[in-house]
């Protein structure tokens, strides 16, 4: 028996989970869990729930359909954002390039802070309006 329970993965919920799933599967270089991949004849996708995972099959992201999905106003306090997800990479030329990744596919720029020479760092919203951080570690 296991002293504490295991982390699976973090849960986003969204009001499309296709389209929030392909935001991080190519910002992050994720893959689908087997079956969760999108139709291949290119048929509606109806998915309410979405995983991805490391290639290894390690889970990271889940998404999870809901009907309405305030999107939060941070820095402005009035839609708290309640929890956001860090990302760490090498230098500021990777940070830079992972920022611009995020803006084609369609985050929001919410806080750049690159002018801190101890943690370079951005916070940006995904399109449903989660934010995260892209930070130099």
């Amino acid at each position: 028996m296991a002293e504490h329970p295991a982390y699976v993965h973090t849960v986003l919920d969204c009001e499309r989970p296709r389209e929030l799933a392909e935001f991080y599967r190519q910002l992050l270089g994720l893959v689908y869990r087997a079956g969760d991949e999108p139709p291949a004849d290119g048929t509606p996708d109806d998915a309410d729930w979405l995983v991805l995972t490391r290639p290894d099959g390690t889970r990271q992201l889940a998404f999870q359909q809901v009907v309405e999905q305030a999107r939060t106003t941070w820095p402005d306090q009035t839609v708290p954002q309640q929890l956001h997800v860090d990302y760490v990479v090498d230098d500021v030329e990777e940070l830079e390039r992972h920022k611009d990744t995020a803006l084609r596919l369609g985050a929001e720029l919410r806080l750049d802070r690159t002018d801190d020479e101890d943690e370079p760092l951005y916070v940006l919203a995904d399109p449903a309006g989660h934010p995260f951080c892209l930070f130099v570690g």
